[in-house]
């Protein structure tokens, strides 16, 4: 696999110039996390609306490309999901980014996150490119436990 085919065009674009990274200011639910193996941080911030999809979702915080560029690719996925539709769709990116996922079709599922499939040939990446994605399912796990994301 050569590395040149993951940063692409597309891929740099989200890196460049996201879309999602920003303080969502009225958000609903804020989880942090982090990739202690290399430093990446973020903190994801979702609003969910009177019907219980999510609205908007954001980011803030630092990292690599491949993972500020997952997370852009995953808010701009996540937003008219409902919570059970974003976690499903975060086990397939799980799936596809272990190499365990490998079904096109149901990868098409993730749109531009598609993108990252080779990340699962780099294996010192796919923490990196997980962790936007591993947070949300926290998050969402999480305040269907116990409500302890939810914010006031």
């Amino acid at each position: 696999m050569e590395v040149a085919s993951l940063y692409s065009e597309q891929f740099m674009d989200h890196v460049a110039h996201p879309d999602y990274k920003y303080e969502l200011e009225d958000a609903t639910h804020v989880h942090d996390g982090v990739n202690p193996s290399c430093g990446d941080e973020l903190r994801l911030a979702i609003r969910l609306n009177d019907s219980g999809r999510i609205e908007e979702a954001s980011y803030t915080g630092h990292g690599c490309a491949v993972s500020m560029a997952s997370a852009d690719m995953m808010s701009d996925l996540m937003v008219g999901k409902t919570p059970q539709e974003a976690l499903a769709l975060c086990d397939l990116f799980k799936g596809m980014i272990t190499g365990s996922e490998k079904d096109e079709a149901r990868l098409a599922q993730l749109d531009e996150a598609a993108l990252l499939k080779d990340v699962s040939h780099m294996p010192a990446r796919v923490k990196c490119a997980e962790l936007a994605w591993r947070t949300l399912a926290e998050m969402l796990k999480d305040e269907g436990d116990s409500g302890a994301t939810t914010t006031e």
